[in-house]
């Protein structure tokens, strides 16, 4: 999967790293999903076609790898709950700090479309996720 950071976060870490503000990690991160393409220019209240009601809900997934390379992956797998209606073909997945609305951190592009089907379970296994920094 391939992707970007949020301009959010970019100019969050810059700031962070040349002493012009700090940046405060967030409690959780969460995983979406959307059936549209997503910017960097997306945030926690404008992510289009991000996949509603059918039992969805964006995934707590708080277990990274250390950064190694300029990556790093999910530790652990991240399962959502059994579709409950059809929710079209995921394209894109994002990290973002909330449930709901909050801010988008990062996100990428599936490498195989998913259609996402009533009484479907859609699951990233461990390593599925990687975030890289080139």
């Amino acid at each position: 999967m391939a992707g970007s950071f949020s301009d959010y976060l970019e100019l969050e870490l810059l700031d962070h790293v040349f002493k012009v503000g700090s940046y405060t990690v967030p409690t959780n991160i969460y995983v979406g999903l959307t059936k549209t393409t997503i910017t960097d220019a997306y945030t926690g209240t404008t992510v289009k076609g991000e996949i509603s009601g059918g039992a969805y809900v964006r995934k707590k997934c708080n277990t990274w790898d250390a950064a190694s390379s300029g990556a790093t992956a999910n530790t652990g797998a991240v399962t959502f709950a059994q579709a409950t209606k059809n929710w079209g073909t995921v394209t894109y997945f994002f990290l973002a700090d909330k449930t709901t609305l909050g801010n988008i951190l990062c996100w990428g592009n599936l490498t195989t479309s998913k259609a996402v089907s009533s009484g479907d379970t859609l699951k990233f296994a461990t390593g599925d996720i990687d975030i890289t920094l080139a």
